[in-house]
């Protein structure tokens, strides 16, 4: 590991002033640390913000939740709210790493988890993504975790989160505070295509520090599900996710939110998709069309081209099992 300085700010405006542009904010370190490990991230300076106020849960006047960006996975997980008002929530992050990591892992960093592409973490091999400017290894080589939406000449690599996928099905909204003040960004905004620049995973700007994600109220409590498909039951990251969730009147659905993970450089998501199923009678027929929407201009490489079809299945179940209310 390369020497780097330490500091452990009690504020949040004392982490944002001591920010310069070769720092990292470091909290439970469950993906940080493996990267400068392994040479993909070499920090000068790491700043610990493990101190500062930001490990709450609260009601929101509107009847949604701010999660604090330090509550850990696991407590979020767990939390009676989160339980009892989006089990989506609940499901995903509990689909996700070992009980350890989740006692670990915050919500913040659970945003900002990097790509867990073998070309990423090798530092002899190219890699636009940890080096830009040098290729694409994936392309050509072993491609079976990677993308097959949104890709792009540059890069196919995927976004491991659990968490986020959820998140984005819910339209969680992420506060952030930086040296030019406080802004939201909706999830959908939050992480990117890799397009040209798939160096970048998210649309902060320097310095910026998640304080805060914050959920919107919503009825989906009682017909939502999360599905992933990996190569064990446990510790592993997704081939295909699908985060379902509906709102039924009777048989009919009266709206409806997808997200799917493991396929795309960012949580999946298209309005059109969700949008074909209001109105409908939740059955298979239903579900496929919007499973065959949202899969549209899927592209597979050598080895994940199954992927397509994984994924045109995944929905469907996550579809079905969510209008039963019959979660994973």
């Amino acid at each position: 590991m390369n020497p780097f300085s330490y500091a452990r700010p009690s504020s949040v405006e004392e982490a944002i002033g001591q920010f310069r542009p070769d720092s990292r904010y470091i909290a439970g370190g469950t993906n940080l640390l493996d990267l400068m490990k392994e040479n993909v991230t070499r920090p000068s300076q790491l700043i610990d913000i493990t101190q500062l106020p930001l490990a709450d849960i609260e009601e929101t006047a509107d009847g949604g939740l701010r999660i604090g960006a330090l509550v850990s996975n696991a407590d979020l997980a767990w939390h009676p709210l989160v339980e009892a008002r989006y089990p989506l929530l609940s499901q995903a992050i509990l689909a996700g790493a070992s009980p350890q990591l989740r006692n670990m892992a915050t919500t913040g960093g659970n945003l900002l988890q990097r790509t867990r592409c073998y070309y990423f973490y090798d530092s002899t091999t190219p890699c636009n993504k940890r080096e830009p400017g040098t290729g694409c290894s994936a392309r050509d080589g072993l491609n079976r975790i990677h993308a097959i939406l949104g890709h792009s000449d540059a890069c196919i690599a995927v976004h491991p989160s659990d968490m986020c996928v959820a998140m984005a099905a819910l339209e969680a909204v992420v506060h952030v505070q930086g040296q030019r003040g406080e802004r939201r960004i909706p999830m959908a905004d939050f992480h990117r295509l890799p397009g040209h620049t798939p160096e970048q995973d998210n649309t902060l700007v320097d310095g910026e520090l998640i304080t805060a994600v914050e959920l919107p109220p919503q009825d989906f409590s009682a017909h939502s599900s999360y599905l992933k498909l990996r190569d064990r039951a446990s510790y592993a990251f997704a081939l295909v996710s699908v985060a379902a969730a509906l709102e039924m009147d009777g048989d009919s659905i009266r709206s409806a939110r997808i997200a799917m993970g493991g396929v795309a450089h960012k949580p999946w998501r298209k309005a059109e998709a969700e949008a074909a199923l209001v109105g409908r009678t939740a059955d298979e027929a239903a579900f496929t069309t919007a499973a065959d929407i949202l899969l549209e201009g899927a592209s597979g490489f050598e080895h994940n081209a199954f992927k397509i079809e994984l994924g045109r299945r995944a929905i469907v179940r996550a579809l079905t099992d969510a209008a039963r209310g019959a979660a994973q």
